[in-house]
């Protein structure tokens, strides 16, 4: 079994019909290189040839039609530079104009009246009149008497493509004269019989025939159903070894107790009882931490879901097998209220904690990185400052990374090197991941999900209001502040218009100014063009009350913690993706009173905003938004895929395809649960066909 047989391995000129100059042309704009390229240029979708439509029931909601029928006259119309030919085509119904603007000359020469034509094209209206333009026209014969019998695939092309005559037709028709000098032994199956017969797959050869070449519909979604899932598998089988190969080769500390640290925070100082989902994700790590292997989990729980409880009770587990901890967190402000609210749940316990941030300098500094070199710092929690050479740990066990896309992975591995065995690893993110998106970039991580939050905890009330109703709006901020209560502005900040968008931050500031004088009212104000020392002053003077408003750019949707911040005001929503507005939305309701969202937009505002709205109007669960989000903008736009490593799929489509996706994960794992390097002759097939692919893929892991 070959799979990299000779004529799939040929380089694409020299497939008749393409040459050197369309060869270089397909490498550039469709990125086919060889005959496999091609034949894996599938259809984005097909024409139904197998119909003809009488004319008398043509309308312009239809998409490609056919008809049959004579035509009656032919005239040449127009002046020299813009002639077209019209020729009339009438069948027992009625009649319709079929027109041409290019290479009208020869199409002329070449039609006959009072002869039948198979007519396809797409169906217009042209001054109240039924048209087609530049139809394909086929004399009628005993074959086609009936319309032609199969589905008419369609391929992607540009204009660069048409150019050189590669139109999705001549596509096709390359892809044909492939298919016609190939045989079914020539594409080997790759997936173990025992799933093809459970999911009633057709085999991978008649796949790859049928999806090009469909005799009707049933064929082509049975063709493009196998090779989704073949794609889907085989990528699936990819991220479930990189995660078996890790798991062996990893080694990690043991913690074999849990000792007096963890049990006396839990028994005498836990602020609130830990719920199911905060206990059941303990329960992961502490499977993890006692195998001898490194853990490597990722948390992913909603904006208030507790992730931060469940990290330190994590790093007491460390603490208390005589190791160190340390949290790292994006930013200086994220970094002091880790530090203030972990320092103040362990205040009468003996732990010892400390902060290290950029801010850090002098005799404090000196003091802490002797400290954790002797290892009287038990916990230590701060910035990317823990990454720098000078901090040492004595015995660093756990180390815990908070909204760990805000760091690149080089960063990040160098927490990794802080001891001779790497530390387990815990990486927490409150943007919550789609299933279908987790099981896909961050397969090779285990994952953890906390999908309950604490009790006590209100829902926020959010509503959607226009230009029109600002001034009750800035009423309703008012009152609230009466009430004791802060409030964020928020502005869009969008990178291709910084400075229009500071601008509008500009004016919103001075207009905001104008409904909240001083000094009855103080605000804050914080975008990402200010130094940093005079941001983290702007937000401390916020986070401690000295100012009730804050007017900012999206620099505030992570890591600010204001329980008495009770309204939370978006500007131009509709430029803000459905994830970033939970994030932001998520900065209120940390407190015991209601919280309010409320989404400003201009007066008219399109579908897919709305839509948008809507969703937020509706829910506040973020793993409902975070799936609503990827089924509109598609997966490749949420933010940090692509830097995750997200594979390319040609077919499959992980928002449309779940119950695929999900029946591969389920195969992958079963397979080499049973077979971990496909060894048994069953999977030999499929062993064969991924050393043949070994560097065709790019695969990223996330650590």
């Amino acid at each position: 079994m070959d799979f990299r047989n000779a004529i799939l391995s040929n380089p694409i000129e020299y497939l008749k019909g393409v040459g050197p100059a369309r060869g270089e042309l397909l490498r550039k704009e469709a990125a086919i290189h060889t005959f496999r390229d091609l034949l894996y240029y599938y259809p984005f979708r097909y024409v139904d040839r197998t119909k003809v439509e009488k004319v008398i029931s043509l309308h312009m909601q239809m998409d490609y039609v056919q008809i049959r029928g004579k035509i009656t006259r032919m005239e040449v119309i127009g002046d020299k530079r813009a002639k077209r030919l019209v020729a009339t085509l009438r069948d027992e119904t009625g009649e319709i104009s079929l027109v041409w603007f290019q290479g009208w000359q020869w199409v002329e020469k070449s039609l006959q009246t009072n002869v039948l034509y198979l007519v396809f094209g797409k169906v217009t209206v042209f001054n109240g009149y039924l048209q087609m333009s530049h139809p394909e026209m086929d004399l009628v014969t005993e074959e086609t008497a009936t319309g032609k019998q199969h589905l008419e695939p369609v391929y992607y092309t540009t204009e660069k493509l048409k150019a050189r005559g590669l139109t999705a037709k001549a596509i096709g028709k390359l892809t044909k004269a492939l298919l016609e000098q190939m045989s079914p032994g020539e594409i080997p199956e790759n997936i173990p019989v025992s799933i093809l017969q459970q999911y009633r797959l057709m085999d991978r050869a008649k796949a790859h025939f049928k999806i090009h070449l469909p005799a009707n519909e049933e064929d082509a979604n049975m063709a493009r159903r196998r090779l989704k899932f073949e794609e889907l598998f085989i990528a699936q089988i990819r991220i479930c070894r990189l995660k078996i190969k890790r798991q062996l080769a990893s080694h990690g500390f043991v913690f074999n107790s849990v000792g007096d640290a963890f049990t006396t925070f839990y028994n005498e100082h836990l602020p609130f009882s830990l719920t199911g989902a905060q206990k059941r994700v303990l329960k992961e790590i502490r499977q993890d931490t006692t195998t001898g292997r490194q853990m490597n989990r990722l948390i992913q729980g909603d904006v208030g879901s507790g992730k931060t409880m469940v990290a330190l009770l994590t790093m007491l587990l460390a603490v208390d097998n005589s190791f160190q901890a340390c949290l790292m967190a994006p930013t200086e402000i994220l970094s002091q209220q880790h530090y203030k609210s972990i320092a103040g749940l362990l205040e009468h316990m003996p732990v010892k904690v400390a902060l290290l941030t950029g801010n850090v300098k002098g005799k404090a500094r000196k003091q802490i990185l002797k400290e954790t070199e002797e290892g009287t710092i038990q916990i230590l929690i701060g910035t990317h400052a823990l990454l720098e050479n000078q901090v040492i740990f004595k015995n660093l066990g756990m180390a815990i990374v908070d909204e760990q896309h805000r760091f690149g992975v080089a960063q990040r591995a160098r927490l990794w090197q802080k001891n001779t065995i790497p530390p387990h690893i815990l990486v927490m993110t409150a943007t919550p991941i789609p299933r279908t998106l987790a099981m896909t970039v961050y397969g090779d991580l285990d994952v953890s999900v906390i999908d309950e939050l604490p009790p006590g905890r209100k829902p926020i009330t959010t509503v959607h209001r226009t230009e029109f109703q600002r001034p009750q709006v800035m009423d309703f901020i008012k009152d609230e502040i009466r009430k004791g209560r802060q409030a964020y502005i928020v502005y869009p900040l969008i990178e291709d218009s910084e400075t229009l968008d500071y601008e509008n931050l500009m004016k919103g500031y001075e207009e905001v100014k104008a409904f909240f004088p001083e000094p009855q009212y103080y605000i804050s104000m914080v975008h990402g063009r200010q130094p940093v020392d005079m941001k983290e002053t702007n937000m401390q003077r916020f986070v401690n009350g000295d100012t009730q408003i804050m007017v900012a750019t999206t620099v505030i949707e992570v890591g600010v913690n204001v329980p008495n911040a009770s309204v939370m005001v978006i500007e131009s929503t509709e430029r803000f993706g459905l994830s970033q507005l939970h994030q932001l939305r998520g900065r209120v309701g940390r407190g015991a009173e209601q919280s309010f969202c409320i989404l400003m937009t201009g007066n008219k505002v399109s579908a897919d905003s709305k839509e948008r709205i809507q969703v937020m109007v509706q829910t506040n669960d973020g793993f409902v938004i975070s799936e609503k989000d990827m089924e509109l903008r598609g997966p490749g736009d949420i933010e940090g895929t692509r830097q995750s490593g997200l594979i390319d799929l040609k077919l499959a489509d992980i928002v449309e395809d779940r119950p695929i996706l999900e029946a591969a994960r389920a195969s992958a794992e079963k397979i080499l649960g049973e077979d971990p390097d496909l060894s048994m002759p069953e999977n030999q097939s499929l062993q064969q066909f991924l050393a043949a692919q070994q560097g065709k893929s790019q695969w990223s892991k996330i650590s």
